[in-house]
């Protein structure tokens, strides 16, 4: 692929973001994470609370990208098979088997949303990481391939009754996990409660530009995105050093009040998480235009890749989040950049 040909993609995903943001208000950085795991082509976790736009914003997404959306919600009785297929009595009073959501739109799936996803059982969890990692299935004596398909999942972070946490190694699936906060511009807010056209999700949705990108293409972009924006041997070092500071925080000097940080970390960010890290490193120097990834890459997507992977000693796992915040931006400061 020539440079001029990704010069021309990248200002279809500038195009994309444009139109995103014209219908989900107040969700720029979001929006920019997402474009990046898009042409990063890693799958996501969803960070908010009901009600912030999450589903919205998806169905924008892929409206810009093409292909097909499906959608799922985790509850307690979610068996695996109900990923596969449905059954139901025709008018004939006979059993009928129709495709489930991950069969039901082929090689076209572009997003698939599961939503609420620790509500279903570790048995439904398994499924889906094994798709996720193969994009292949097997069902009714056929093999099923998903070529161009992300997924979006969120958590239910509210309640704790019939919920089954994320084990760390299913997390480490999902290159990113992205809040989705509500709009701090009370302009914004204001616009939300009262402007009619935020009521009609369906209508707001079709605002958006379709098939602003070629979701089949997007494969061919990515893995020529990879090769083309370069890492500089001390940029290299950076980054490594990033990563042993996420295994031994106090070898570097980190502290946080209330926290021994001797005993905070059981495990750091993994080897898959770091190379995610710099997949989505890239994407992000490439959206900006730029030859080679720089601290700035880095820094931009590093909470959202990293903080997710890293495993807390049980005492610190209930405030992971304020406290994984805190540790990765400390990390940031004491690593010296380039």
């Amino acid at each position: 692929m020539s440079d001029s040909q990704l010069a021309d993609w990248r200002q279809h995903a500038l195009k994309l973001e444009s139109e995103i943001n014209k219908v989900v208000v107040g969700q720029e950085s979001p929006v920019r994470l997402i474009t990046t795991a898009i042409f990063a082509r890693g799958h996501v976790l969803l960070e908010g609370d009901v009600g912030v736009g999450k589903t919205t914003l998806l169905r924008a997404f892929t409206r810009g990208i093409g292909g097909g959306y499906q959608r799922i919600e985790g509850t307690i009785d979610l068996m695996p098979n109900d990923l596969i297929y449905h059954t139901y009595l025709g008018e004939d009073g006979r059993p009928h088997v129709s495709p489930g959501p991950l069969l039901a739109q082929g090689e076209d799936l572009s997003v698939f949303f599961f939503n609420e996803i620790n509500r279903a059982r570790p048995q439904v969890h398994s499924l889906l990481l094994r798709v996720m990692a193969e994009r292949t299935l097997s069902a009714f004596n056929k093999e099923y391939v998903f070529p161009h398909m992300l997924v979006f999942a969120d958590r239910n972070q509210v309640e704790r009754e019939e919920t089954f946490e994320i084990p760390s190694a299913a997390r480490d699936r999902f290159m990113m996990e992205i809040p989705i906060l509500v709009p701090s511009d009370e302009n914004i807010l204001e616009s939300l409660i009262f402007d009619t056209r935020f009521h009609n999700v369906d209508a707001l949705v079709e605002q958006v530009q379709p098939d602003i990108l070629q979701f089949d293409k997007l494969n061919d972009v990515a893995s020529n995105i990879q090769k083309t924006v370069k890492a500089s041997d001390t940029l290299r070092r950076y980054a490594l050093n990033l990563w042993l500071a996420t295994k031994a925080p106090a070898q570097y000097g980190v502290k946080i009040d209330g926290v021994d940080i001797n005993r905070l970390v059981i495990a750091g960010a993994s080897p898959r998480g770091m190379a995610m890290m710099m997949r989505a490193a890239r994407v992000n120097a490439w959206l900006n235009d730029r030859e080679a990834v720089v601290p700035e890459d880095i820094h931009t997507v590093f909470h959202e890749t990293i903080a997710h992977r890293l495993v807390f000693s049980p005492v610190y796992e209930m405030r992971r989040t304020a406290i994984a915040r805190e540790l990765l931006s400390k990390i940031i400061h004491v690593i010296s950049a380039p």
